[in-house]
């Protein structure tokens, strides 16, 4: 097995919808028990419990493990260290958003009037 602060070395992930517990280990390189943990401690990564309590994790969640793996390993954060670090990247992404809405929107607006007929006009 690889060094667990080896990012580089991590296999492609599936085109899959839903991992399973064991496969996300495999793909990210961590144990199952530290994965149960992890999502006492994150907030952002929430598997899906189905038949018999067992946990499916979907494509978007195991980019998170990478990420706190990441985090963790490899940047050397701490638990506390790192959840905030994910916290505090969700918050800018959505500000971004909400400024390049307001510039498509204005961008469209523009558009609209140049397609417009003027009233005075021909």
């Amino acid at each position: 097995m690889l060094d667990p602060g080896d990012n580089c070395e991590l296999p492609p992930i599936p085109g899959k919808r839903y991992f399973t517990i064991s496969e996300v280990s495999e793909l990210c390189r961590v144990k199952p028990h530290v994965l149960r943990y992890w999502e006492q401690e994150f907030p952002k990564l929430q598997s899906v419990k189905r038949r018999g309590n067992r946990r499916y994790y979907q494509h978007h969640d195991v980019h998170v493990i990478r990420e706190i793996r990441s985090l963790l390993y490899i940047e050397g954060f701490t638990i506390s260290g790192a959840r905030n670090r994910l916290m505090h990247e969700a918050e800018p992404a959505s500000e971004g958003r909400a400024e390049a809405l307001a510039l498509l929107a204005e961008g469209l607006e523009e558009i609209r009037e140049l397609l417009t007929p003027d009233p005075g006009s021909p």
